[in-house]
């Protein structure tokens, strides 16, 4: 499964960039390189501990050469911050003590709705971050 973007969704920069879609139990992963111009499924990272999730995570991003990290903020439906929000920050800080690449947050509020209407063919986990990826992007573009 891939989602295709328009040839300048990043205003012509080449970025290869991995989007997460945090959970307790496993991280979604999805991948694009902007000048490709499509989004893919990347597989999923799980990990009983937060420092074997990021661990494996940090194998990732210097294997595949990320250049950018975006990671679902997650807001309950009326925009506020919770438990979950909490979850990713520390997960992005213990992060950011392992890793120099640039990491921005993107709003993940009905991503899981997104996911849904995607179908089947991968986790949906991965569609999660798929749809993350997606609406960053787009966010990009519109700048």
């Amino acid at each position: 499964m891939a989602m295709w973007l328009p040839p300048d969704a990043l205003k012509n920069r080449s970025m290869n960039i991995l989007a997460i879609d945090y959970g307790t139990k496993r991280l979604g992963l999805a991948w694009s390189d902007t000048t490709l111009g499509v989004i893919l499924p990347f597989g999923t990272i799980e990990g009983d501990t937060l420092p074997r999730k990021i661990t494996a995570l940090v194998n990732v991003l210097k294997r595949e050469r990320v250049d950018k990290l975006v990671v679902g903020y997650p807001l309950s439906a009326d925009g506020k911050e919770g438990k979950n929000t909490e979850r990713v920050q520390k997960f992005v800080f213990e992060l950011q003590k392992q890793i120099s690449i640039p990491i921005d947050y993107h709003d993940e509020r009905f991503s899981s709705y997104g996911a849904d209407a995607m179908g089947d063919g991968v986790t949906r986990d991965e569609r999660s971050a798929m749809f993350i990826l997606e609406g960053y992007l787009e966010k990009i573009k519109r700048r």
